[in-house]
């Protein structure tokens, strides 16, 4: 949602090419994780886009393929250029909150999608609560229906519903990404539930019809470890930008 001023200066937004949305991810990322290097010189958003955490796919753009999606985001009204007051470098930010009005958990739950697509609710809450805090579910499927509301993201059932997957909804037409409904399911149209609090109810998960349970706290444990290797990459890639901006400073 924009205000018409917006609306009359820019072309609709319905979808985006895949270094687009990779670029505005970044940008929309960096804002979140690294202010204290946001806007981000070209150097800087092209290893944000190739780096191997946070992503799917993995991408390896060069500095100029990087300069034309910034560019066309520029056209669009989603991105800008900010001149340092030396003057000697260009960086990059994104328009987003000026060209469309999104709460921040909303901005960081398409930043998340930008930059690694369809995914479950459960892991849209971990890995986007790193940008802006998602403290429950509940909270988060509100924002999430904020965004459905806005043909911002599409989902393949009710968000309430145990697997629930979400994508962001700007991929081009020839790329046919469209989330198609599940197949009815009893157990998959049950709310999630939390996960079991004791041993007890531990052993229980793991009797017959107890699957589903002990599923998702195989899933919930993959995901600390993405998360403490995301964690570790955002810290090499934070050694990178420091070294980069002393070698621009002179240093």
């Amino acid at each position: 949602m924009s205000d018409d001023s917006t609306e009359q200066q820019y072309p609709p937004l319905t979808s985006l090419t895949k270094p687009q949305r990779r670029v505005l991810g970044v940008l929309i990322e960096k804002g979140f994780t690294t202010p204290e290097y946001y806007p981000l010189t070209l150097k800087a958003l092209t290893a944000g886009c190739n780096q191997k955490n946070n992503r799917a796919p993995l991408t390896q753009y060069e500095e100029d393929d990087v300069l034309d999606a910034v560019n066309q985001l520029r056209d669009l009204g989603l991105a800008a250029v900010v001149h340092t007051e030396t003057g000697r470098t260009e960086r990059y930010r994104h328009w987003m909150r000026r060209r469309l009005t999104l709460t921040e958990p909303q901005l960081a739950i398409l930043g998340e999608l930008l930059l690694r697509g369809r995914q479950t609710v459960g892991d849209l809450r971990a890995r986007a609560s790193r940008m802006a805090p998602m403290e429950t579910q509940e909270l988060l499927r509100a924002e999430l229906s904020g965004l459905l509301d806005l043909k911002f993201i599409q989902a393949d059932g009710p968000l309430d519903r145990r697997g629930a997957e979400v994508d962001h909804a700007f991929y081009e037409p020839r790329e046919a990404r469209t989330l198609a409904p599940r197949a009815d399911s009893t157990d998959d149209d049950r709310p999630e539930s939390p996960p079991p609090e004791s041993a007890g109810e531990l052993r229980e998960s793991t009797a017959p019809g107890g699957a589903n349970r002990l599923d998702q706290l195989e899933s919930a444990q993959r995901e600390l470890r993405s998360e403490l290797d995301a964690l570790r990459g955002e810290l090499q890639q934070l050694s990178r930008l420091v070294a980069d901006l002393k070698l621009e400073l002179g240093g």
